[in-house]
């Protein structure tokens, strides 16, 4: 398309875009010059992709179309100008420069300006590629919490706070739980909470490291279990030591909690008083199965023949015996009662000799057998209290039990 062409029809698609109306008044406008261009040659609507790709890349401001020669190209009459085309009225005005609207150039060129980009092929130098640090791959799946620590910050903040993750993933469903977890919405009101229990700062990682589950728990039914141990006349210091040597006692609802210092009290024959002392020196019977203390129970009653009020006294003052081994209790039983000889009554006195261990107790009984002072009876002089035997340290044993020195003890117990 010649050149003539071209810059008429950019003006006539400017024009429609701006002010459709005012067109006939600019045509009017037009110089006289025309009057020596005759016949129409018409112009094509639209111009062509390969004119607007230059234009739209320029900027125009004022376009002079005060000559109508002929462009080089349309000298040997092959074509003819635009101008010569222009109707009659037009032809009787003088010819003036014509200013085309100044449009907003910004805005014609807000698309083409901007800055494409980069592309994931475009070649960078070494030094631009030396200094792209690339984030870790978080792992779709994987055998241990320690590859998320860095892409969680529940993760991170725990981790901080003191609990052993290597611990928490052996638990089932413990890793998972934490992964889906956020710190500021679910973690931190439960932290909170424990610190207001009376959980120590120190202590809510282990807590957590034994118990993750508690995260999960919602924060109401928490308080409700707590004021339910309040209304059962616990202090505020016996609930803190409760809740932290028993990490899964929050866990369970109150008809279970009532449940479980209900089967004790009436199980044992304990009063009120005697039943809440019983499960503060070991809250983990709140928290514990129930068959291994009904059968340490029947083995107290059935097996080792003692009495119920004797049952009572032993349980009270030892309550781990109610979650002892049932074949190491019956072993301890066996050589106190048969070989030492220690009565029923004797047993039921000191009962903290049930959780000493076996080997210990027959070491000290035979080497007082070797001295000549194996005494148990109270009303026999030197006597020696199960107490004695039991939970003095080895130097101490010697010199005031045995009245023997402590190489004496270490030769004797190598001819065992």
């Amino acid at each position: 398309m010649a050149l003539w062409a071209r810059q008429v029809s950019r003006w006539c698609c400017l024009l429609q875009t701006t002010r459709a109306a005012e067109f006939p008044r600019r045509l009017r406008s037009c110089s006289s010059t025309a009057q020596a261009c005759r016949g129409f040659a018409p112009l094509p609507l639209l111009p062509s992709r390969n004119d607007i790709l230059p234009w739209r890349f320029q900027a125009y401001g004022h376009v002079s179309v005060g000559s109508c020669s002929p462009p080089d190209s349309a000298k040997d009459g092959s074509f003819s100008s635009p101008e010569s085309n222009l109707p009659s009225p037009v032809k009787q005005e003088q010819a003036k420069a014509e200013t085309l609207p100044d449009l907003n150039t910004k805005i014609l060129c807000e698309d083409w300006d901007d800055i494409p980009p980069s592309s994931a092929l475009e070649e960078i130098s070494e030094e631009a590629a030396i200094q792209i640090i690339a984030e870790p791959l978080l792992p779709l799946q994987s055998s241990t919490l320690r590859d998320y620590v860095d892409h969680s910050e529940t993760l991170a903040k725990l981790v901080h706070l003191g609990v052993d993750l290597s611990q928490v993933e052996k638990r089932q469903k413990a890793g998972q739980l934490l992964l889906t977890l956020d710190f500021e919405k679910d973690v931190r009101k439960i932290l909170l909470f424990l610190k207001d229990v009376g959980v120590e700062d120190n202590q809510l990682g282990p807590f957590l490291t034994k118990n993750p589950y508690i995260l999960a728990e919602d924060l109401e039914a928490l308080e409700t279990r707590v004021a339910y141990l309040k209304s059962k006349k616990f202090g505020k210091a016996e609930i803190a030591q409760m809740v932290s040597r028993a990490p899964y006692l929050l866990l369970f609802s109150v008809e279970r909690l009532d449940n479980r210092l209900g089967f004790f009290k009436n199980e044992l024959g304990l009063s009120v008083k005697k039943t809440k002392d019983l499960v503060i020196r070991l809250p983990r019977l709140l928290t514990g199965k129930l068959e291994p203390v009904k059968e340490n129970l029947q083995v107290c009653q059935i097996e080792l023949g003692f009495q119920r009020n004797e049952i009572q006294q032993i349980v009270f003052k030892t309550p781990k015996i109610l979650t002892a081994s049932k074949k190491r209790l019956k072993q301890t039983f066996d050589y106190l009662h048969n070989i030492m000889g220690i009565p029923h009554h004797m047993l039921t006195r000191f009962p903290q000799v049930f959780n000493s261990k076996l080997l210990r107790i027959k070491e000290r009984h035979m080497f007082l057998t070797f001295l000549g002072r194996a005494q148990y009876d109270p009303a026999q002089p030197s006597y020696i209290s199960l107490d004695q035997l039991v939970s003095l340290p080895d130097e101490v044993f010697c010199t005031e039990i045995a009245k023997a020195s402590i190489q004496d003890f270490e030769k004797f117990l190598k001819t065992l």
